[in-house]
């Protein structure tokens, strides 16, 4: 990163780089956790498709919003996505042991800019982008790099 450019420092940017995402797929649902770089192991739901971005509303900056405020966010952006006929899943970013949780959706067929520039609308640190060799963590703002890590996904039960 350049010297120039500022960063985020800040502790839920180093929770970001350590979260996990449950995506409801048609077939079941399936668990995407980061990895160490150069690891792809599980099944990528979209072949055809450069890659998937797990975008939320929830607790915009970082912050703490009541759940009220985070549900109007939440069907703000799937209203958004319907009305520009985005393909997307349901998806819930979080903590590997689900005590901390974010609706999302897992959207298909957006470039990393346009992911970005949706989260910057929804008040988003960041976003992820899931393709069938890495996982990112991308900087709303470019304020903030992360490493390039593999991934590993896993299916869930329904127990899960």
């Amino acid at each position: 990163m350049p010297a120039d450019t500022p960063t985020l420092r800040t502790p839920q940017w180093t929770l970001y780089q350590r979260a996990v995402v449950d995506i409801e797929l048609p077939e079941g649902t399936v668990r995407v956790a980061p990895a160490a770089p150069g690891v792809a192991v599980g099944p990528f739901p979209a072949p055809h498709v450069a890659t998937i971005h797990i975008v939320t509303a929830h607790n915009p900056g970082g912050g703490s919003v009541s759940r009220q405020d985070n549900d109007r966010a939440h069907q703000e952006l799937l209203g958004l996505l319907r009305r520009r006929g985005l393909p997307f899943w349901p998806a819930v970013g979080g903590d590997a042991d689900g005590r901390y949780t974010e609706d999302s959706a897992a959207i298909v067929g957006i470039s990393d800019h346009e992911a970005c520039v949706l989260g910057q609308q929804f008040g988003q640190d960041a976003v992820f982008a899931w393709s069938a060799t890495t996982w990112r963590l991308l900087s709303c703002s470019g304020a903030e790099e992360a490493p390039t890590r593999g991934w590993q996904a896993t299916r869930r039960s329904p127990q899960d």
